[in-house]
């Protein structure tokens, strides 16, 4: 998540603006997620796809884009996938009109490449990804992910599987923490705020968001810098790390590559710097991607209005060009 869209919901200065939530409450809220550029992407995807065939929607979450793409577009298939079994669920259900047009399966998206080649070996028409978390897991206080409620540090995307947030702090010693948190939240009193965190680790007082935090707001203080609050880097880059989020698009960008058809379409929306280097650095191989745009596209100032988490999102759209030649 970038720092923009953060800030856009994690306005908080003080223990007193928590909301609390007892253990009925968390995890109670329905899957509803406002699609970011939902034109801009669903026209990007299926510029090429002139034929009809197979999309891939390598992040599901709520199903918003796939929706769009079925709407317009009846001579087109969509296989979704998601590692979170909420939004699989969800978009099952908004989905599930479209019969067999539509399948979607849980799993991580770094895996989709190998599912795909069991379900099926036809060509893929296009992909689409939308690397943002969902407001259903940023809001859900059972997930950890932000500090706008207090809920238990957990922040996985699949609460289902791998190490929490609490867990990781436990395995990492304060260096490894640092370095965590300033590769992935880009923040650079990442050694104080580690040492702080780890000692209220150590001593017990680390069980929730609000004691991370109260950690934070311990080591650097309460105020804010540009209006971003201090926490914000550090819960960024803990639940980069716990989701291997870096290393799932890595992964992507590998087995998209290698099964989309020539000519065919990619579009990537990325929310923090990070990502969108990534993409950027792939759709700069000129031998193998010709980028549709020269510059990432942005959410119009309409759609920021009404949806403030788009404000920073990136669009990149680039094209798969013919396979070169080799030798067998």
């Amino acid at each position: 998540m970038s720092i923009e869209l953060q800030l856009a919901y994690d306005h908080v200065s003080s223990d007193d603006e928590f909301t609390w939530f007892d253990e009925e409450t968390l995890g109670m809220a329905e899957f509803e997620h406002a699609t970011v550029m939902l034109d801009e992407v669903v026209e990007g995807v299926i510029a090429t796809a002139t034929e009809g065939g197979l999309i891939i929607d390598a992040t599901l979450g709520g199903g918003g884009h796939s929706e769009a793409i079925l709407e317009r577009r009846h001579d087109l298939r969509v296989i979704g996938f998601d590692r979170d079994p909420r939004a699989i669920e969800a978009s099952s259900k908004r989905l599930e009109r479209f019969g067999d047009r539509f399948r979607c399966m849980q799993t991580a998206f770094s895996e989709g490449g190998e599912l795909l080649d069991e379900l099926t070996r036809e060509p893929v028409v296009g992909i689409c990804a939308d690397l943002g978390i969902s407001s259903p897991q940023i809001d859900d206080p059972a997930r950890g992910m932000s500090f706008r409620h207090s809920g238990p540090l957990d922040m996985r995307m699949d609460t289902t599987s791998g190490e929490t947030a609490l867990e990781l702090i436990g395995r990492l010693d304060a260096d490894e923490l640092a370095d965590l948190i300033y590769r992935f939240g880009e923040e650079r009193r990442s050694r104080r705020i580690a040492r702080t965190i780890k000692r209220a680790f150590d001593e017990d007082e680390l069980a929730t968001t609000a004691d991370l935090r109260r950690a934070i707001v311990r080591a650097v203080g309460p105020a804010r810098i540009g209006g971003v609050d201090p926490a914000t880097r550090t819960f960024q880059g803990l639940r980069i790390a716990v989701n291997r989020e870096i290393d799932e698009l890595e992964k992507l960008l590998l087995w998209a590559t290698a099964r989309i058809a020539p000519g065919m379409s990619f579009a990537v929306l990325s929310f923090h710097s990070l990502e969108d280097r990534l993409v950027k650095e792939l759709f700069r191989q000129g031998e193998v991607w010709k980028p549709m745009t020269k510059k990432p596209r942005i959410a119009s100032d309409d759609e920021v209005t009404r949806n403030p988490r788009a404000r920073s999102a990136k669009l990149r759209v680039a094209r798969r060009l013919p396979l070169p030649e080799v030798d067998e």
